[in-house]
C-alpha cells in the first residue's frame, strides 16, 4: 500500500502524498519537539520537511523507505532551526518542559528545567543522537541509517553527547550554587 502511494505521489498525485504525510506527521512532530523543545519551531520544521519531501519525492529511489527518507529531511530542517536557536538563545530564559500528566514537585520541575536547558545548549548533532537513541529507542545501526552516518560514528557521537550533557548539567549546578551563594551576602 505504501509503495503504491509513494509511486503515485512521485507521479504528482497530491492526495497520495497527503495520505503519506498524514501517516508520518505525528512521528515527525515528536522528533522535532524532542530536539527543539519549542512547539512553534517543531511545527515549522515538520512543515519545512514535508514541503521539501513533496518537492523532492521524485528523487526517492526506494518507495519502501519513504518514512526513513522523510525523517532524514526532517533532521536537516531541525539542524537548521537548532543552529539558529543556539545563536539566539538567552541562557536565562525559562524553557517550559513537556507538559506533565500529574502535578510535579518543585524539585522535579527544577530538574526537568535544568535538563532541558542543558539539552538546548548541545550541538544539533548531539541532540539528534540522544533523541534517536534514548527517546525513540533506535539501534545504532538504525540511527546511523537515518542520519546517513556509520553505526560507529553514532556510538562515538552518543558517547560525546552524553559527556557534553553531563558537563552542561554540572556547569548549571555550579552556576546555581554561585548564584545562591551570591544572594546570601
Amino acid at each position: 500500500m505504501q509503495r503504491e502511494l509513494v509511486e503515485r505521489a512521485q507521479r504528482g498525485d497530491r492526495a497520495s502524498f497527503g495520505i503519506l504525510a498524514e501517516a508520518s506527521i505525528a512521528r515527525l512532530y515528536a522528533i522535532a519537539q524532542l530536539m527543539l523543545s519549542d512547539t512553534d519551531q517543531a511545527e515549522d520544521a515538520v512543515q519545512d520537511a514535508l514541503i521539501l519531501a513533496w518537492r523532492d519525492i521524485r528523487g526517492l529511489r526506494d518507495p519502501e523507505r519513504f518514512h526513513w527518507w522523510v525523517q532524514r529531511i526532517l533532521l536537516r530542517c531541525v539542524y537548521r532551526l537548532a543552529k539558529t536557536e543556539r545563536r539566539q538563545a538567552d541562557p536565562r530564559r525559562f524553557t517550559a518542559a513537556s507538559e506533565a500528566i500529574a502535578p510535579d514537585s518543585a524539585a522535579e520541575l527544577a530538574d526537568r528545567d535544568e535538563i532541558d536547558r542543558g539539552f538546548r545548549r548541545l550541538k544539533p548533532t548531539f541532540r539528534a543522537v540522544l533523541v534517536l537513541h534514548h527517546y525513540l529507542g533506535l539501534s545504532d545501526e538504525e540511527a546511523g541509517e537515518l542520519l546517513g552516518i556509520p553505526a560507529g560514528t553514532v556510538k562515538s557521537r552518543l558517547h560525546r553527547a552524553n559527556a557534553a550533557m553531563r558537563a552542561e548539567l554540572e556547569a548549571g549546578a555550579r552556576q546555581a550554587i554561585h548564584v545562591t551563594a551570591g544572594s546570601i551576602r
